[in-house]
């Protein structure tokens, strides 16, 4: 780690203390720039790094709602607006226990370098509550909803805030959100991405983090002289991300053998074909039952039981050619790294947010050949067609599915090529993280110096 890095990462933590995954968030970009920085003094004079690492404003308010029972709860809402030099604050909601303001300070960092990666003008952002939608009545959520978005809707809009979903933040949500902006703002505008087809949504939007993470993969496969046909995949998480995810395996001609939520994992050798993955889908979008189920439904898979006490997670110690983890963040360790590797996975794509710890990191960075597209990559492809969500409301037109998936797949072409091209042009060749992180970075600081000292 060079001096500057150290430098930056002391204040960084004095600045943010107890963030830990934005810590581990910002060191991962800035250790990827000693090479950048070297080329482009004028970056540090003008403190692009220290200006970056801050967000542009954060937003926390009180969200009460009451439950059917007529009790009245609070929960902390929270918005952190982090970059707009290249575009509209653009990033997902998401409703979950673990959602505290270091969470989202290292998601909407992430965000800010992904959008840049998309080639669409966004700048990022990510916001939350605590709130745990699960076991809730569709009436609570709603209640819930239209509360948060009582406060959010004077911070958010087409041209200044952009949100989207995420983990517990799905259609109803977005509709529910949606409705209230609309009926306190007295607009319809796109202010919200992940809408339904009927009023504003885009086609390919629910699959595209899943189908653009797969893609990501197969372009890292084709340029080096490999293709995802025949390869056994290993799935992790059972929502949005991994259903679209085993879909877009299957029509590359791969096969997935796994899915995990967090009871634990099934493991399907025979395959988790187009039947087995609609049964998954009802399982846990209308159902929302536990994966176990499935083991009960298909004999031929195998269930095992999250074990806390473990130092790893199972579910990579299993052989595989490819590895997909689509669950949330920092569920590859250093040790299921290592599994991975030893039994015969080639390539991770990561279709979560930082699903992978630093040790992780530097274990595929040691193995020769290995492919590694990190998330900020990988699954930019979700955020690139809320992008297209955007223009098409913006032209009040909609796409069809094939003309949706045809950009789809140009961008994440573009964003492995981008990746690719800049990883070989600072002197790592192969090495998506840094590439990642170098073409993202290029993009916002050189528009922050443009745009003056703000």
């Amino acid at each position: 780690m060079s001096d500057l890095v150290k430098d930056l990462m002391a204040k960084v933590i004095a600045k943010n203390p107890a963030e830990p995954e934005f810590h581990q968030a910002v060191e991962e970009v800035v250790t990827s720039l000693s090479s950048v920085l070297e080329a482009h003094p004028e970056f540090a004079s003008a403190k692009i790094l220290e200006r970056i690492v801050e967000p542009e404003r954060v937003i926390m308010f009180r969200v009460p709602w009451m439950d059917d029972s007529g009790e009245t709860h609070v929960q902390k809402g929270f918005r952190v607006e982090f970059n707009s030099a290249i575009g509209p604050y653009k990033g997902g909601l998401r409703f979950h226990p673990s959602v505290n303001l270091g969470i989202l300070k290292f998601l909407g960092f992430e965000q800010v370098f992904k959008n840049a990666l998309t080639t669409l003008p966004m700048g990022g952002g990510k916001g939350g509550s605590d709130f745990d939608p699960k076991g809730k009545s569709d009436n609570e959520v709603m209640r819930f909803c239209q509360s948060f978005m009582t406060e959010l809707c004077r911070h958010i809009g087409q041209n200044t805030d952009v949100p989207a979903g995420d983990i517990g933040v799905g259609g109803r949500e977005i509709g529910f959100m949606f409705g209230q902006y609309k009926r306190i703002r007295n607009e319809f505008v796109g202010v919200l991405t992940g809408k339904a087809l009927n009023w504003g949504g885009s086609l390919i939007r629910p699959e595209a983090t899943g189908y653009g993470t797969v893609y990501f993969a197969q372009n890292m496969l084709k340029a080096h002289n490999g293709d995802l046909a025949g390869k056994t995949c290993l799935v992790s998480g059972s929502g949005n991300v991994a259903q679209y995810t085993i879909e877009k395996i299957n029509d590359l001609g791969g096969k997935a053998i796994s899915v995990s939520d967090s009871g634990g994992y099934i493991l399907d050798t025979d395959g988790i074909d187009a039947e087995k993955l609609a049964y998954i889908m009802d399982l846990k979008n209308v159902r929302r039952g536990r994966i176990s189920e499935y083991a009960d439904k298909y004999p031929s898979a195998v269930y095992t039981k999250l074990n806390a006490e473990l130092d790893h997670n199972p579910l990579w110690d299993n052989a595989c050619d490819c590895a997909f983890p689509s669950a949330t963040q920092n569920e590859i360790n250093g040790v299921d790294a290592k599994n991975l590797v030893e039994k015969g996975c080639m390539l991770v794509a990561e279709g979560a947010n930082m699903p992978t710890t630093p040790e992780g990191i530097d274990v595929y960075m040691a193995k020769e050949g290995f492919l590694y597209g990190p998330g900020k990559a990988a699954n930019a492809g979700g955020v690139a067609v809320s992008g297209l969500e955007m223009t098409q409301n913006s032209q009040r037109l909609a796409w069809t599915r094939e003309e949706v998936d045809n950009k789809l797949k140009t961008i994440m072409q573009d964003i492995h090529d981008a990746a690719f091209d800049a990883a070989a042009q600072y002197g790592t060749p192969s090495n998506y993280v840094n590439g990642a992180n170098i073409a993202g970075f290029l993009k916002v600081a050189n528009s922050m110096l443009d745009q003056g000292l703000v």
